[in-house]
C-alpha cells in the first residue's frame, strides 16, 4: 500500500510502515525530529534490566516494512552514553508479522528501570539488495586483501592505509 504526500506542489510516493498495537499498552513508532532516521519505540511494561544483563522489552506492536525494505532495531544514542544499554538482533524482516521485542543489553553496573511508554530503542527502515549467489573458485584481489580485523587501523598514518593509498595512486597513474 502506498502513502501520497504532497510536501509542495508536487506529489510524493512515500513507502508506507504499516503498524499493529497488539494491546492498549502498544504505541505507534514516532520520529523525535523532521530529521530523524529513525522511529522511536516505546515500552509496553515496566521492568528491569539488571546490571550485566539482557532482557527483551515488549512494545506490543507488530509491523509490516516496506517490500524492498527490512526494519533495523538500533539503540537511542542517550540510553547508550548515560546509562550503557545496548541493543541486539535488530533486524525485522518484511516477511515477519510477529510481535517486536526489543532485546537490550545492560552494560552498566547498576540495574536500569524501563516505564512503560519509555523510549527504549528506533526502527530505521533500510533498503535492501537481494543479490544472486555465485559458487566462484577465487575472488577479485584488492588492495586489502585478506587483513582482516584491525587491518586498516585507526589512525591516518598507519602502514595499511599508507599503503593502501600509494597502491591506488599507481594504479591510477
Amino acid at each position: 500500500m502506498l502513502a501520497t504526500a504532497t510536501p509542495s506542489s508536487s506529489s510524493v510516493v512515500a513507502p508506507v510502515l504499516q503498524v499493529k498495537l497488539l494491546s492498549d499498552k502498544g504505541r505507534l513508532p514516532a520520529r523525535g525530529s523532521v530529521g530523524a532516521a529513525g522511529y522511536d519505540l516505546f515500552s509496553a511494561k515496566d521492568m528491569v534490566i539488571p546490571a550485566g544483563n539482557r532482557a527483551i522489552v515488549p512494545t506490543d506492536i507488530s509491523i509490516a516494512v516496506p517490500l524492498g525494505t527490512y526494519g533495523r532495531v538500533a539503540p537511542r544514542s542517550g540510553l547508550a552514553v548515560k546509562h550503557f544499554l545496548d541493543v541486539g538482533a535488530g533486524v525485522i524482516d518484511s516477511d515477519y508479522r510477529g510481535a517486536v521485542g526489543v532485546v537490550m543489553f545492560n552494560f552498566g553496573t547498576a540495574d536500569f528501570e524501563v516505564k512503560e511508554g519509555d523510549r527504549i530503542a528506533q526502527l530505521i527502515l533500510e533498503k535492501i539488495a537481494v543479490a544472486e549467489i555465485a559458487h566462484v573458485q577465487e575472488l577479485d584481489d584488492t588492495v586489502r586483501g585478506e587483513g582482516g580485523f584491525g587491518s586498516t587501523g585507526i589512525r591516518k598514518n598507519d602502514a595499511m592505509v599508507d599503503d593502501s593509498v600509494k597502491k591506488m595512486k599507481t594504479v591510477v597513474a
